[in-house]
């Protein structure tokens, strides 16, 4: 039996699993894709306090390198399924067969809603971007657009106003589900466009670039083309929520775990870490900052099962 499982790993889970080493426990972190999460697709990080410019991939790396070496065990082998025993411990199965644990630490994070459209995921990192603030710096001066007509999607469309020359904002609906607050200040900015009843049929691409939008007006069929540099979806996160929810663990009406800030969810010896949580700001640094504060809560809950 190890003392401490951890699900997923990004940087939330991984930051437990260098927290918990270092504090003398046996730790394992269970990922079945690739470590590093999101972060990896960014080509440059430049808000991570300390580090400078970075690659989301460099940094991925050293997240790893850094747990390792304190002693975590990092696997490439995906959770199956979770179920608590009598005793309040957990048998997770694995990819690679049953591991049993004093406590689990959840970090599956989420995945961002996508359009769904041709040569989308070529073009992650290259002009199509789930993050206004982790990317919107670099198309300083240029015009950009975002997907989506919700309250991350004005925030987004508000901020980037800042920053670029141009925003334009496509929502597929005649309204807007964002705050009428939200709504009416982008009204007010000169530099943003609000286009409704429209939907992107199609992404334009050059030198391995994103250069354009393909348009459609839902109500009147017309097709449109938009040169853009970039385009920011804000349609939606798809939490990773699935096997939490089979152990008991509460989500919202979204999928995210209602887990407060000390990471610990109802059912004892489970804690939330990263962007699976319910909160309000998801950013690598708040992954981080997660990530440490249920690993410090888990280890007194191993300390008690001992």
């Amino acid at each position: 039996m190890i003392e401490l499982a951890v699900i997923g790993g990004g940087p939330a889970g991984l930051t437990a699993a260098l927290y918990a080493a270092r504090a003398g426990r046996s730790v394992a972190v269970f990922e079945g894709s690739g470590f590093g999460g999101q972060i990896t697709l960014s080509p440059l990080v430049e808000n991570y306090p300390g580090l400078g410019a970075v690659s989301g991939m460099e940094l991925g790396d050293r997240m790893y390198a850094q747990a390792e070496a304190a002693g975590a065990e990092l696997t490439f082998s995906g959770v199956q399924r979770i179920e608590r025993n009598t005793d309040g411990t957990f048998l997770l199965e694995t990819e690679d067969g049953p591991v049993s644990a004093r406590a689990v630490i959840y970090a599956a994070g989420a995945k961002p809603r996508t359009l769904g459209l041709p040569g989308e995921e070529e073009l992650v990192g290259r002009g199509v971007s789930y993050c206004a603030l982790c990317d919107g710096p670099f198309f300083d001066g240029q015009g950009v657009a975002v997907a989506g007509g919700g309250n991350t999607a004005f925030q987004d469309a508000l901020y980037l106003a800042d920053i670029c020359r141009h925003v334009t904002l496509i929502h597929r609906r005649d309204s807007f589900r964002a705050d009428p607050i939200l709504v009416a200040q982008a009204a007010e900015r000169g530099n943003l466009t609000l286009l409704p009843s429209t939907v992107v049929e199609g992404l334009e691409s050059a030198g391995g670039r994103l250069s354009g939008l393909m348009l459609r007006n839902t109500e009147t069929g017309e097709a449109s083309h938009l040169p853009v540099s970039a385009l920011f979806q804000a349609v939606g996160q798809l939490p990773e929520s699935r096997l939490a929810q089979a152990l008991g663990v509460p989500v919202d009406e979204a999928g995210f775990i209602a887990a407060g800030e000390n990471c610990a969810t109802p059912v004892p010896g489970v804690f939330a870490a990263g962007d699976i949580r319910a909160k309000g700001v998801r950013q690598l640094t708040t992954a981080c900052a997660d990530g440490a504060v249920a690993a410090l809560a888990a280890c007194r809950i191993c300390s008690q099962r001992a």
